[in-house]
């Protein structure tokens, strides 16, 4: 949808999409990009990324501000990235408690949506010819190798951390690719998506309380170091992701498509409801401990649901909800196309 068409509601619902996107993109086995794809701006958000481009950067050395934001759809992007702001400071808490508390109901609510998005992306694939059947089953492939991964360990060091932006945002961008589930397999998730984001928020609120004391605390700092490094790592990665996706979109849709199929439907097995978690133990059968004394994720056990209990039933009323929140963002998207047109 061009820009200056957006009514102040399609502004609004743009914020929450944006959230949506962020608070997805942070659960492991979730992608946010599924979000855009279901939403129906997936490729306004690709080719708008694309735009920043060396045609884009001389706009702004050049002080043409209004002209660089028109040119990038800087309305578009910018509403989307307030509202992801928005979540890594509100959604997400709230998700991390969720999590804790009702773990079984989250991941039932997530599964629900991913069941949804591979119905919505399967029932406008027309092209079944043998090669897409073929990239179908290697993203299906892919996602479950994924998900069979072990965990390395946590590392801070900085390239590394550079490395680790560019991947994780890859959910962002490739829909059915959970950028946070890859960071679990590279052993950085509590340290990029949970100590890091806790340790700018604690510096906002001593910021605003006029208190800088922070500025001795070392952790606290090599906390800010490693985000600010993975942010810039993020940005390059979703500016490169995007010209790729951008280039295989317009001469390779639907075959795009087929891979993108894939990888939602192997991704299903990351984000089954019924598991526990398993950690790693050292050879006393002792939890190996993080830098902040956290038991490190090793993987999950899967189990089949116990249909004797309430709560089985109440996991299968969420993954119905997840499947409505789904068709409804459908529907939405399918208006606000056709409001376009008008």
């Amino acid at each position: 949808m061009p820009q200056d068409t957006r009514t102040l509601r399609d502004k609004f619902f743009l914020v929450i999409k944006g959230l949506l996107m962020g608070a997805a993109n942070k659960v492991p086995g979730v992608s946010g990009g599924v979000v855009a794809f279901v939403a129906g701006f997936y490729e306004e958000f690709i080719y708008s990324l694309q735009k920043i481009n060396l045609k884009a950067f001389k706009l702004l050395i050049n002080f043409r501000f209004s002209s660089f934001w028109r040119y990038i759809n800087g309305k578009f992007l910018g509403l989307l990235i307030l509202g992801m702001l928005i979540s890594y400071f509100s959604v997400s808490k709230l998700l991390d408690y969720l999590i804790v508390h009702y773990e079984l109901f989250v991941w039932s609510s997530f599964f629900g949506m991913i069941i949804g998005s591979i119905y919505y992306i399967i029932k406008d694939f027309n092209d079944w010819s043998k090669q897409n059947i073929c990239f179908i089953l290697v993203g299906v492939i892919v996602g479950v190798s994924i998900s069979l991964l072990e965990p390395a360990k946590e590392n801070d060091n900085l390239w590394f951390v550079f490395i680790c932006g560019i991947i994780g945002v890859s959910g962002m961008t490739l829909p059915g690719l959970s950028g946070s589930f890859i960071l679990i397999l590279l052993g950085n998730y509590v340290l990029l998506l949970v100590d890091s984001v806790n340790a700018l928020f604690d510096t906002i609120k001593d910021l605003i309380n006029a208190d800088t004391s922070f500025l001795e605390d070392g952790e606290r700092i090599r906390l800010l170091k490693v985000l600010i490094v993975f942010s810039l790592g993020s940005i390059t990665g979703l500016v490169s992701l995007s010209h790729i996706l951008g280039y295989v979109l317009k001469r390779y849709k639907n075959a795009t498509f087929a891979i993108i199929i894939g990888f939602i439907t192997g991704s299903l097995g990351v984000v089954w409801p019924w598991k526990t978690k398993v950690f790693k133990m050292d050879a006393t059968n002792s939890h190996i401990l993080d830098a902040n004394g956290n038991p490190i994720l090793d993987n999950y056990n899967r189990y089949l649901p116990d249909f004797s209990i309430l709560q089985t039933y109440i996991a299968l009323f969420f993954i119905i909800f997840g499947i409505g929140i789904v068709i409804y963002l459908e529907w939405y998207g399918q208006q606000t196309r056709k409001s376009s047109k008008k």
